[in-house]
């Protein structure tokens, strides 16, 4: 098995005698928490994208750029376009998904 190694912030290089102390794990652990409160923080603050285009719809359903033209020619997924661009509103395709939900067999 590997040594665990400690860094400090003034040393470049790490010595082969170094210890992590219960203390230096707490310090570490207290500071990853808060580095990640910070970002989910940061990403539930902003709002959902309302309107999608279709290589986001694609992705989103995990289906074919034919699959998602026969959604849109057969009337199931509406959209709207303007100049060459094709836009999905968000918030119908999670109505349409909760809409075609099925109870487990």
């Amino acid at each position: 098995m590997g040594r665990l190694l400690y860094i400090t912030e003034d040393q470049q290089k790490p010595s082969g005698n170094q210890l992590v102390t219960l203390a230096d794990l707490e310090k570490f652990r207290v500071t990853l928490m808060m580095d990640i409160k910070s970002m989910l923080e940061g990403h539930l603050g902003k709002p959902a994208k309302r309107w999608l285009k279709s290589h986001e719809v694609k992705k989103l359903l995990n289906i074919s750029y034919g699959t998602l033209q026969t959604l849109r020619n057969n009337g199931k997924l509406p959209y709207t376009r303007i100049g060459g661009l094709i836009y999905y509103d968000g918030t119908e395709i999670d109505q349409i998904l909760v809409s075609q939900k099925r109870a487990p067999r």
